[in-house]
């Protein structure tokens, strides 16, 4: 097949994001099925409770992004839990977080990071662990929320339109495949009202499904996303939103820091539109969900298979793997 989609495709399945999140399923395997009423797979962990859900979700840090950036690194740790919760429905409610340090002065500027985000998105730190006699830092941050009505990873549908809603206002946290659009102190006054979005497009029943582009990427996540439904996706690549000058490769395996992949059914398309732009943030459909089991890439009118789920999953949470 001709064209750029099938050495996209390669490329994008080579990413070190995507093996990653690989390193998933046998772990997977090896803890077995979640409790009843919980289904492993999703952004959080999801608890009944009440006429609600229970959110938790937690997010480890390489050692090395800690060591170089140790102040994004404590900003990341709320940043990327608030996005997980927002993701379900959800909205935090506080934050906990474990730190080892070689001494106090190398865990400060960590501390200073999570106590910027804590701030900026209004998510009180109530407490954590810490250790600052360690041989290097290490970090690992987790959240608590709740969802009236969820977003999950399993309930997106053939025939309803694949959207990817992306904050396009930041920059590259270079040398790392981070799109910061939020730690910017001109990102910092809307953090908290973009994310409250997403929990209520899940309350106006406009939205069922979705996910928080991850560090797999966007193409990393619609796959994790069909996979967790049962579901074949045909993703318009170029449709994606996409800062200009940025090249299309880079952007597809990305971490954006604000970028949520959400299903909606035709009609509500642009309802869900409509609440993302109104606050400055692209939102564009992009693909459709199919019956099977491929997830393909479009460009030029040509189809390239990214990934085939049932042939080979991903991180092993798929629908079979889920209970409700």
């Amino acid at each position: 097949m001709d064209g750029l989609a099938p050495s996209l495709a390669g490329a994008l399945r080579a990413g070190r994001g995507l093996a990653h999140k690989a390193d998933i399923a046998p772990l997977v395997r090896r803890l077995g099925l979640a409790p009843d009423g919980v289904r492993l797979g999703d952004d959080c962990a999801a608890i009944p409770d009440g006429d609600g859900w229970l959110l938790f979700a937690i997010e480890g840090f390489l050692n090395e992004f800690v060591a170089a950036e140790p102040w994004f690194a404590g900003w990341c740790g709320v940043m990327v839990n608030a996005s997980d919760i927002a993701a379900m429905g959800g909205r935090p409610i506080a934050v906990v977080d474990a730190l080892w340090s070689r001494d106090e002065a190398h865990a400060l500027p960590v501390l200073d990071g999570l106590h910027a985000a804590s701030e900026a998105y209004g998510i009180p730190v109530v407490g954590g662990h810490s250790n600052c006699r360690n041989d290097g830092e290490q970090l690992s941050v987790a959240v608590l929320g709740r969802a009236n009505r969820l977003l999950t990873s399993f309930d997106a549908r053939p025939g309803e339109v694949l959207l990817a809603a992306i904050d396009l206002r930041g920059r590259f946290h270079d040398p790392y495949p981070y799109w910061d659009a939020s730690s910017e102190k001109a990102h910092r006054g809307r953090l908290k009202g973009d994310l409250a979005i997403l929990p209520a497009l899940a309350e106006q029943g406009l939205c069922r499904a979705g996910k928080d582009i991850s560090m797999a990427g966007l193409v990393g996540t619609a796959l994790m996303l069909a996979e967790a439904s049962g579901i074949g996706l045909a993703i318009e690549v170029e449709r994606v939103p996409r800062p200009a000058g940025v090249e299309l490769q880079r952007w597809l395996s990305c971490f954006p820091s604000f970028g949520f992949l959400l299903t909606a059914r035709p009609a509500d398309v642009p309802s869900v539109r409509e609440a993302f732009e109104a606050r400055g943030i692209a939102c564009a459909p992009i693909g459709a969900c199919e019956t099977g089991s491929r997830v393909m890439l479009l460009e030029n009118g040509e189809r390239s298979l990214f990934w085939d789920h049932a042939s080979a999953a991903l991180v092993g949470c798929g629908t079979g793997n889920a209970r409700s």
